[in-house]
Formats: C-alpha cells, structure tokens, sequence
C-alpha cells in the first residue's frame, strides 16, 4: 500500500511540511517494502486550489493513506471521495512520521484541519485602513 507523506525535503530523514497543499514534495513509500519514492508538489507553485490539485495528483499516483498536518476542507474531499484516509501528524521526521502509522499511534484525521499557513478564513486584527472589515 503507497502511502504519502508531506515533506519540506525529497529524503526519509527530511522534516514533515504541515502545509498539505503547499507542501514542497510528497515522500511516497510501500508500507510492504519500505521503498522511498519522492516527488516535487507543483500545486505547491498555484496562486489558489493548491490543496485541490495535490490531492488530485495524490489520488492519481494510487496513495491509499496520507500523513500530513494541515489540511483544507476541499482537498480532503478529493481524498474522500477517492478513498484515501489520512492522518494528523506534528512536526517532526518524515521517518519517524511513517513508523507512528505503522504502530497505530497516528490519529485519523476526521475533518479538515487548517492552520494559520492556510491564508483563509482569518479576519484581520483592525490595524489597518479597513479596521479588520477586510478593506483596503
């Protein structure tokens, strides 16, 4: 089973990116056989639907089980709906990461899970020009 990683590094010993959809490579790895396979996110490089693309190309390259931190409501559907589950994880090693899965210690992840890296949804602090209203 391919399983896949978001990684900041195309090498096992790289640190996980907990950005999903802006992540800059995915490590794929066989939980049979435990060999390392890596790939450049170019969705990575969108202005917007980062998330949407990367799960597409993930659902596309047969991944059955994702490893990531944040994730969007609309890459997580794409996952869904193709059968993918994925699982929350810290910051960390991308290694180490894979031998929490394979001991059951990684939580599923049950919804989406955003943080502030995904630029959506945060309503500004009211010190500019537009006081928080979103105005320029």
């Amino acid at each position: 089973m391919k399983i896949a990683i978001s990684s900041t590094g195309p090498d096992p010993d790289s640190q996980i990116d907990l950005r999903f959809g802006r992540c800059r490579y995915f490590v794929l790895v066989d939980d049979k056989t435990e060999n390392f396979e890596f790939f450049d996110n170019e969705a990575a490089a969108l202005s917007g639907g980062a998330g949407l693309q990367a799960a597409q190309m993930i659902a596309d390259a047969g991944v059955k089980v994702v490893i990531t931190g944040h994730i969007g409501p609309n890459a997580i559907n794409v996952l869904k709906v193709a059968g993918i589950k994925t699982y929350h994880c810290g910051p960390g090693i991308v290694r180490k990461a894979l031998q929490k899965y394979i001991d059951g210690s990684l939580q599923e992840t049950s919804g989406y899970k955003v943080g502030a890296q995904s630029g959506g949804g945060r309503v500004g602090t009211g010190r500019g020009l537009g006081g928080g209203r979103g105005l320029a």
